[in-house]
């Protein structure tokens, strides 16, 4: 239970009880991300029905407000790193690795942040009332165990660390989860597709993963799985 309240306080800004874990808790708290995404999903979809109780944009709004909020940014700050790195680097890969390391801000990660805003408020209003919003996040989440054992880690950061952490049973279970969750809702078909793409471009164009580009892939893989539910019904 102490890996699942660390990973509750890694990707969320929620309240949890006080733990103590040594560093082999932290990397092994990965296998409870999709649990987590559960808690996010709930909130967002609350606050969804909430607003749009008043007007369908405003539960957009809210939806994505609480969304930002209850993960503290966390999965933006990754996206707009990777966008720097890959904006910056022209194919160098020690001086993308540099750029993402490099805490200020540059125009890539303002445009990819802002365009991942903007698609998901829009999304968001389309689905307005599909109670399924509240599976996005968990689905989204059930990458980075993929990505983790799939694509070689960029340094010794947290893709390093989580890369041992993650088992075959951990991938087999949410993986059966995720596609009990895909029968139930067909829309998230395309999740599967998403988390497979995303870590072959990984694997492409970064050359590995990080805990930025954990961040990234979860980001794009929740628009994804939005644009499905929005265009696919």
């Amino acid at each position: 239970m102490n890996r699942f309240w660390t990973a509750m306080a890694f990707l969320t800004r929620l309240p949890v009880p006080v733990i103590r874990g040594d560093a082999g808790d932290v990397a092994a708290a990965i296998r409870y991300y999709p649990a987590v995404g559960i808690v996010i999903g709930a909130i967002v979809a609350g606050s969804m029905w909430l607003g749009a109780m008043r007007d369908p944009w405003l539960g957009a709004l809210a939806g994505l407000v609480a969304w930002v909020m209850v993960t503290g940014a966390l999965h933006l700050d990754g996206l707009g790193d990777v966008a720097d790195g890959v904006g910056a680097a022209h194919g160098d890969r020690a001086r993308l690795s540099a750029v993402m390391r490099d805490p200020h801000v540059g125009s890539f990660a303002v445009v990819a942040i802002g365009v991942q805003l903007i698609a998901k408020l829009i999304l968001l209003h389309d689905v307005a009332g599909d109670g399924r919003v509240l599976l996005v996040p968990f689905a989204a989440r059930v990458g980075p165990l993929f990505w983790a054992r799939w694509v070689s880690p960029l340094g010794q950061g947290l893709g390093a660390r989580v890369a041992a952490a993650v088992r075959s049973r951990d991938l087999a279970g949410w993986g059966a989860v995720l596609a009990g969750v895909c029968v139930l809702a067909p829309p998230l078909l395309i999740v599967p597709g998403a988390i497979l793409a995303f870590g072959a471009w990984l694997r492409w164009r970064l050359g590995g993963v990080n805990g930025d580009a954990h961040g990234a892939g979860i980001e794009l893989v929740e628009t994804a799985a939005l644009l499905g539910l929005a265009t696919i019904g």
